[in-house]
This record gives C-alpha cells, sequence and structure tokens, in this order.
C-alpha cells in the first residue's frame, strides 16, 4: 500500500515527526557511560506514553522478527545495526550505539534513527562511518521531489556509501511510512536512477542508509530480532522521515 497524505495529516506527521526527533536527542543526551539499555527502552517508553503516542515497536510481530518485538526503541551497539532489541547491556566507553524509534501519534507514524559514539573515545573509522551515512542521508533526501523516481533515491545514497567504501547490503531499507509504520515503496540502498515509483506530493518516506564496515552479510541474533555484522564489524544507520512537497522534501525528524 503506498498512501499519499492530504494537508491535515500531513500537519499531524508534522507533530509526530517532532516527537520521535525529540525523544531520539533526549535519549542520545542520556546515554553515557555505565547506562543500561533496558534503562534507554524505559525512559523511552515513558516519553512515549506521556506524550499521549503509541509505539510502533511494542507489539509489531513481522514475517522477519521471531513473536513481538516487545520494547519501545530498537538500540543497536557496535556490531548490531538493525532490529536491535535492548537486553541488559551496559555502554562503555566508545561504544557504537544506534538509537532507532517509531511512533504513532493521531493516526500518523513517524521513524528515524541516529548514530553516536557514548564517551571520550572516538575512534576515527566509527566517526568516518557515522559520517558516511549522514552525507548518504542528506544525499538521498536532496533527490526527493514531485516527479522524481524511487530508484533516484537510492542511486544518490548508494553513490555516497560506495565512494565512502562499504558494501551495501540490500535485505533492509527505507520505506514509505503514513497510517502504519512500513509501508510500499521500499527504497533500496542502492539503485538505478530513473527506475521505479514517481514521487507525488503527500507522500512521506522514512530513509534509513545503514552499513557495516567490511560486509554486506547480515547475521540474526538469537533473539530472533537483533541483525549484526557477519563478520562482528562495527555498523552505522541514519534515518529521516521525510514528506514529499511541491518544493522538494521536507525533514519531519529534523532535530529542533
Amino acid at each position: 500500500m503506498i498512501e499519499i497524505l492530504n494537508p491535515t495529516l500531513l500537519t499531524r506527521a508534522k507533530v509526530t515527526g517532532a516527537l520521535v526527533a525529540d525523544i531520539l536527542q533526549t535519549l542520545k543526551s542520556r546515554c553515557v557511560v555505565g547506562t543500561n539499555l533496558l534503562d534507554v527502552d524505559r525512559w523511552a517508553k515513558a516519553m512515549i506514553l506521556d506524550a499521549g503516542a503509541q509505539s510502533c515497536y511494542v507489539d509489531y510481530a513481522p514475517s522477519f522478527g521471531r513473536g513481538p518485538f516487545g520494547h519501545y526503541i530498537c538500540t543497536a551497539v557496535n556490531d548490531a545495526v538493525l532490529h536491535g532489541r535492548p537486553y541488559d547491556c551496559t555502554l562503555a566507553d566508545g561504544d557504537l550505539l544506534t538509537l532507532d524509534l517509531a511512533v504513532s501519534q493521531d493516526g500518523v507514524a513517524a521513524d528515524a534513527a541516529i548514530s553516536f559514539l557514548v564517551g571520550d573515545v572516538k575512534p576515527p573509522e566509527s566517526v568516518a562511518m557515522i559520517d558516511a551515512t549522514e552525507r548518504a542521508l542528506a544525499a538521498g533526501i536532496a533527490a526527493a521531489r514531485p516527479g522524481a523516481r524511487i530508484g533516484d533515491l537510492s542511486h544518490a545514497i548508494g553513490t555516497v556509501l560506495s565512494e565512502a567504501g562499504y558494501p551495501i547490503n540490500t535485505e533492509f531499507g527505507g520505506h514509505g511510512i503514513g497510517s502504519t509504520m512500513h509501508q510500499d515503496p521500499h527504497v533500496a540502498n542502492t539503485g538505478r536512477p530513473g527506475r521505479g515509483y514517481k514521487l507525488r506530493p503527500g507522500l512521506l518516506l522514512a530513509l534509513e542508509p545503514w552499513v557495516m564496515a567490511d560486509t554486506a552479510e547480515l547475521v540474526t541474533d538469537d533473539d530472533g530480532w537483533t541483525l549484526r555484522s557477519a563478520t562482528g564489524c562495527r555498523t552505522a544507520h541514519s534515518e529521516h522521515t521525510i514528506a514529499i512537497t511541491d518544493d522538494g522534501a521536507e525533514i519531519l525528524t529534523l532535530a529542533r
């Protein structure tokens, strides 16, 4: 299903996007050396419920997961990259942490992810990898305008990631979003320009470049959810929800 939102729903989407951005920035500020991932999940739950919003994750049970996710945020550390299920893990200095959050409010969902380094240790290769996903995300957003094709966005994202030297996995990528978290069209993190669905004003997309340092192969944790790099290398992931407008793309999950 591909949804085109009317102006009323687009206004609601902006409110939901701002909430997601605010929660992620608050959580980032709290994630210090010694923080437990279960506390991060607890804080996310409290902020979502206090805002009168609903988690898109806690009851989520797609075919690629093992039963309901059961948590309010995805927390991926170091070699974990996607669908990281919070567990009893204490963050250490230099850990690379990704927080991925999707919530629904007043019938519209928004989805975003940030990767950052915890503490004072900043390995240059990790800084570069995070930067590559952020630049790829910016390139995808810049390519998003009415009349453009999904392949144009995928090509823009993939060009940045490939030129930075990272293998690209196409099993998971960006997606449409609206009344539900995951919708068509799929937005792969590499692709051919001029191909795929033509963008229209009112379309919401969650673009999410993610990479693993030296592999494109994923393995699934024993929890049935957390996806890790097959080689144990570090990973990074950046995501925004955008709205296609007459003038281009508006980022709904940008930190204020």
